[in-house]
């Protein structure tokens, strides 16, 4: 394959070459499980859904690491809002966070692993980095650790800033730091945290920091050198920054690209909570068909903006419905669906879908590819070119296959109702084909009209009536 990529570290884009030949070790920092998931969320999680799986149709293995943050300053502040405990509360919202990831189609990760289950490799780096002279323990003798940002040449390397011109760190409540810029690697118990919320070590009990998460868990479960670590572009700074250099600190390699996905604007306003403008994964999912949803999620390029405002699913669910329609007309005219085993999807797909997607991901590039090729394939069901609507049902079977919304895939969430309605449908096509034998034309154009008023569309092929929600 020829895959480019946009590496934020290196703020160009590059050839993508794995490591090891054929694998390729990824890293995603997951939700803090503090909330309901929303739509940035979403569009975080498919972005890479969508990279994993070009990866893989080019042949790759693919190890994907997602964590989950599952201790967190406002886990605790939450839980006792809600009177839970913290861990319930975690639970409950990662529970969350997996049926709406499930609903889209995202596949799980190969590992999703929780910050609480990764303690003691974070206390192994801790003191590598104390060894190394890059961490110290609070001078006010209380059991928080910090790094020492300032004695590590190459931080702000992630996002070209001088360490001079970065602001202090926002946790200004921690005391006992030597220079205002260092970051938490152990935070120390908290009179009022529940006694569960804390673990033992030689600085006294206390719980993780943000950013050691990561460190820990990625190397723990990809080793000290990996290919890609991803997130959204608000993870940049600090959470990515620091990361960095506290694993380079400690000796480790760490990634070797860096990705980071674009934002989410609801109405051309940035969401977030303080706006009271977040869109919640239950409010889309209630919106439209979760194969709407992600053609929608995944539509823009990954780096820029994703615009949510009034309308975006319905044009979605226009678009997906386009390609629905040509490939059950394919199928009806073919007589039958061709089956595409893995090796077989990367031969099918056109030359402008594969350059797209070799591109830094290019999506819309890669779904006008998708959409030029159904509006071959209706034109070859036009002039009943048999083998171009062939040709043209492989390759919208391979690109949809490849972006997670190919229809034959999705069971269809309403069954009893599809059939209810199908049942209705297929009486009043009886009473028209009825009324046609009888000459009634004005009763068969009457019947066409309803069913056209109510959003149904009639075909008539040699084979019978068909029909389909237009």
């Amino acid at each position: 394959m020829s895959l480019s990529l946009f590496d934020s570290r290196a703020q160009a884009v590059r050839e993508f070459e794995p490591i090891v030949a054929g694998q390729v070790g990824i890293y995603l920092c997951g939700p803090t499980v503090q909330g309901l998931p929303h739509v940035g969320h979403l569009r975080s999680a498919l972005v890479y859904d969508q990279l994993r799986n070009w990866l893989t149709v080019n042949g790759l293995e693919v190890t994907m690491v997602r964590n989950v943050t599952d201790i967190d300053d406002k886990v605790l502040e939450n839980a006792k809002v809600t009177g839970e405990q913290w861990w319930a509360l975690a639970y409950r919202f990662e529970l969350a966070f997996n049926q709406a990831y499930s609903a889209l189609g995202i596949k799980a990760p190969s590992y999703e692993p929780r910050a609480t289950a990764a303690i003691p490799e974070m206390l192994d780096l801790i003191e590598r980095l104390i060894a190394a002279g890059f961490a110290y323990q609070a001078e006010d003798g209380s059991a928080d650790v910090y790094f020492a940002a300032s004695k590590w040449a190459k931080y702000g390397e992630l996002t070209n800033q001088k360490i001079d011109d970065m602001a202090p760190d926002a946790e200004v409540e921690l005391r006992g730091k030597r220079d205002p810029r260092d970051f938490a690697l152990w935070k120390a118990h908290k009179v009022g945290d529940p006694a569960s919320a804390a673990w033992n070590s030689r600085f006294g009990a206390g719980r993780p920091g943000w950013h050691i998460e990561c460190s820990a868990m990625a190397t723990k479960y990809l080793g000290s050198q990996f290919d890609i670590h991803g997130g959204g572009l608000d993870l940049r700074f600090p959470h990515h920054e620091n990361e960095l250099a506290q694993s380079s600190a400690a000796g480790d390699a760490f990634a070797n690209y860096w990705l980071h996905n674009g934002l989410v604007n609801v109405a051309g306003q940035k969401m977030s909570k303080s706006l009271g403008n977040s869109i919640f994964a239950v409010d889309l999912l209630a919106a439209a068909r979760p194969i709407a949803v992600r053609y929608y999620l995944g539509s823009a390029h990954y780096r820029s903006v994703l615009d949510y405002h009034e309308g975006v699913l319905e044009e979605a669910e226009s678009a997906v419905a386009r390609i629905e329609t040509f490939i059950e007309k394919a199928i009806r005219r073919l007589g039958s669906t061709p089956v595409l085993v893995a090796d077989q999807i990367l031969s099918a797909l056109p030359a402008a879908f594969t350059k797209a997607m070799d591109d830094d991901l290019a999506m819309p590039a890669a779904l006008a590819a998708l959409h030029d090729v159904v509006r071959a394939g209706n034109s070859g069901l036009d002039s009943d070119d048999a083998e171009v609507v062939a040709a043209s049902l492989r390759s919208v079977l391979a690109m949809t296959s490849v972006l997670g919304i190919n229809p034959l895939d999705w069971v269809k969430e309403s069954g009893a109702n599809d059939s209810a309605l199908d049942n209705l449908v297929q009486s009043l096509i009886a009473e028209r084909n009825q009324a046609r034998a009888n000459k009634d034309f004005a009763r068969s154009d009457a019947i066409r009209n309803q069913l056209q008023a109510a959003g149904i569309a009639l075909e008539d092929a040699a084979d019978g009536t068909h029909w389909s929600v237009n």
